[in-house]
């Protein structure tokens, strides 16, 4: 019975260690298939990429491993010029088309909206043509002039349901230029430009010509001399013409460009420059009450003080308590030079309360005003019941 049971469990191990070996083979098997089908179809099995970044242990310390970041796109990359409707180059700042000839140019995006020059914004003979295309537009201008020439701004459209507007941040832009054999400057219907000189914001002379190659000089009419471009005082750019970055009273006057090319001179618009004296900042006022403290039946005076430039206007308005019961206004107003005549002024404001009452008393503002901007300043003034004469 021990030989028959010891046999049996011999046998029972033999027959595990059989079955165990078949499905081993089996495994290897099934992985060699798999191996040769991989094989024969040719292609790369990648794994899967984890969605999240996931922490990765190295000794005591947990390292996250960085998402990939996309790169922004660059806006100027959104824009294109069309050459024979075969050929797509990248636009760079300027660009030239002879007059006559076709300008196309497509940017994308899903709507977009183009901004033009002043000109062609008011055109109306069929020459522009604006197609919306589902994943981008196409602007086409025929029959091109030199009056054609300016700046050319594709606007991606951001929408949220029906409302859209435009994206100033991903703007493309593109000068362009349409060089006349005929026209050197773009043709404008006005003999005279007026422009203002400010004291404090630089002055552009636009003198726009049609061709980059154009040499450009700035003159004036009377005296006719050529007026100095230094590059810091007055610059020039082609795109924008000439720049006054700090003007003075001796720019003033009638001002005119001059463009040569090959053997073509022409003259400009004249530009008639006005000097305006802007004010550098806004008014600082000063207040400041005869008596902070008054008794009933007294007379107040409060002053407001304002230095500033001299020839630039300054505005003085109140408010004061006794508005709110019909209490008329009553005000000494004065200009003085100061430091000498040079170039300051002293403007005051003087309020003038008689016989003052209860209702007298509050907060007294005054505002000075110019054409940069306002400042107000108070003072407070109390108002005590009067004193009875004490008896002899």
């Amino acid at each position: 019975m021990t030989w028959v049971n010891l046999f049996g469990s011999k046998w029972r191990l033999v027959l595990s260690a059989l079955f165990i070996c078949i499905i081993i083979s089996e495994l290897a098997c099934c992985h060699k298939d798999a191996q040769e089908e991989r094989k024969s179809s040719g292609k790369k099995v990648k794994p899967e990429k984890p969605k999240q970044a996931k922490a990765i242990k190295k000794g005591h310390r947990a390292v996250k491993t960085k998402p990939k970041v996309k790169a922004p796109t660059q806006t100027q990359n959104l824009l294109t010029q069309v050459i024979n409707r075969l050929k797509f180059i990248k636009v760079e700042e300027t660009i030239s088309v002879h007059a006559g000839h076709t300008l196309e140019l497509r940017c994308r995006g899903k709507p977009v909206q183009w901004g033009l020059p002043s000109y062609l914004e008011e055109e109306d003979e069929g020459r522009l043509r604006i197609v919306q295309h589902e994943r981008y537009s196409v602007l086409t201008l025929v029959n091109s002039t030199g009056a054609d020439t300016g700046e050319y701004t594709c606007f991606p459209m951001f929408c949220e349901d029906t409302d859209c507007r435009r994206s100033h941040d991903n703007a493309a832009k593109v000068f362009v230029f349409f060089p006349d054999p005929q026209e050197l400057f773009v043709p404008s219907s006005d003999y005279y430009e007026v422009i203002q000189l400010r004291t404090n914001w630089p002055t552009r002379l636009p003198c726009q010509v049609t061709s980059p190659a154009a040499n450009v000089t700035l003159h004036r009419e009377f005296p006719p001399v050529e007026v100095t471009v230094d590059g810091t005082e007055i610059s020039f750019n082609v795109k924008k013409g000439f720049t006054i970055h700090r003007p003075r009273p001796s720019h003033a006057g009638a001002l005119y460009c001059v463009a040569s090319l090959g053997g073509l001179r022409q003259s400009s618009t004249k530009y008639m420059l006005i000097y305006v004296n802007y004010p550098m900042a806004p008014p600082a006022p000063v207040i400041q009450a005869n008596s902070t403290s008054l008794a009933a039946g007294d007379n107040l005076r409060v002053s407001c003080t304002v230095i500033g430039e001299r020839n630039v206007a300054v505005e003085l308005t109140w408010e004061y308590p006794g508005q709110k019961i019909g209490r008329p206004l009553y005000t000494l107003e004065s200009i003085n030079p100061v430091g000498g005549g040079a170039a300051r002024q002293q403007i005051q404001s003087i309020l003038l309360v008689d016989e003052v009452r209860d209702v007298d008393q509050g907060a007294y503002t005054c505002t000075a005003e110019n054409l940069q901007g306002s400042k107000s300043v108070s003072t407070t003034v109390k108002v005590l019941p009067k004193t009875k004469p004490s008896k002899p």
